[in-house]
């Protein structure tokens, strides 16, 4: 039975950040920093304000966005959110999604984790 294209798109962002997470381990010898990372897909972006950081864009549309953690509220942890259909639209295949689908995250997380992006990249 095939997945649904949103279901595929799920899953080759969870496999990202599984992946990430292990280079992570293995570089840094370090545990986990994603343990408390929330990872979120949505179809396309609300509107935008004139300027919000922490904005990963493309010609001017948001690819995901990074909400910092608000501790005391329902947003307790740090969310980083991919919009699906902006980042399917830039991909002309399947491997150019995976690479761009690697590049937002290890961007967002490296402005998160305050790392150079580079260094995320498994």
């Amino acid at each position: 039975m095939r997945r649904t294209p949103v279901a595929e798109f799920n899953a080759l962002v969870l496999q990202t950040v599984n992946a990430i997470e292990r280079h992570m381990i293995e570089t840094m010898s370090a545990r986990s920093h994603l343990r408390h990372v929330e990872f979120a897909v949505e179809e396309v972006p609300p509107p935008m304000r004139a300027y919000e950081a922490d904005i990963v864009e493309a010609q001017g549309v948001p690819l995901s966005k990074l909400y910092p953690a608000q501790p005391g509220t329902a947003a307790w942890a740090p969310r980083i959110v991919l919009y699906r259909r902006p980042i399917e639209l830039r991909a002309a295949n399947e491997m150019e999604l995976g690479m761009l689908v690697t590049s937002i995250l290890t961007e967002q997380l490296g402005s998160l984790l305050n790392l150079p992006p580079e260094t995320l990249e498994p």
